[in-house]
C-alpha cells in the first residue's frame, strides 16, 4: 500500500467507525484523472447504499477539511461485494478453503496472474493452488486479490 494510501486510511478508519461501519479495504489511485479514493465498507448487517452515501459525506468532509488530497479527486465508497478484495493476512486467513484471483506486482513463478483456492496464510505468504500445484506467494508482492464465487 502506498504512503498516501495508508495516510488515507489512518485519516477515514475512525470516520468509517464512526458511522457504525467497519473499513474493509482502501485503494488510491495516482495515475487516474483525477485521483480515485476508493473506500469499501462493511458492517453487521451488510452495507446499504445510504450507508455508502454518509460515509462517502463525511470522508469527503475530512479529506477536504484536513487537506489530505490536492485539486480534485474521485471518492468512491462500496461495499466489497460477493467477489470481495482481500487486503490484510487477517482478511486472507477468513478465506482459506476458498477461491481467489491474484495479481502480483512482480512475477513470482515466471507470472503474476493466479486463479486457485486459498490453501494457507503464514505471514509473510500465502498459498495458493492452481491445477493442483501449489504456489507460495509473498504478501508484499500482491498487487490486488479477489475472492471468487467459483473457479
Amino acid at each position: 500500500m502506498s504512503q498516501k494510501a495508508e495516510q488515507l486510511k489512518t485519516l477515514l478508519t475512525p470516520v468509517v467507525e464512526g458511522e457504525g461501519m467497519q473499513l474493509w479495504g482502501l485503494e488510491y489511485h495516482s495515475g487516474s484523472t483525477p485521483p480515485v479514493v476508493r473506500i469499501y465498507i462493511d458492517g453487521e448487517n451488510g452495507v446499504t447504499v445510504d450507508d455508502c452515501a454518509r460515509v462517502s459525506d463525511q470522508a469527503g468532509a475530512v479529506i477536504e477539511v484536513e487537506e489530505a488530497l490536492k485539486g480534485n479527486y474521485t471518492l468512491e465508497v462500496s461495499s466489497p461485494g460477493i467477489e470481495r478484495p482481500l487486503f490484510t493476512p487477517e482478511q486472507f486467513r477468513s478465506y482459506i478453503g476458498h477461491p481467489v484471483k491474484v495479481r502480483l506486482a512482480w512475477p513470482e513463478h515466471d507470472r503474476r496472474n493466479f486463479r486457485g483456492v486459498l490453501l494457507s496464510v503464514e505471514d509473510p505468504m500465502i498459498e495458493v493452488e492452481v491445477d493442483g500445484m501449489a504456489y507460495e506467494l509473498p504478501l508484499a508482492a500482491i498487487h490486488n486479490a479477489r475472492v471468487l464465487e467459483q473457479l
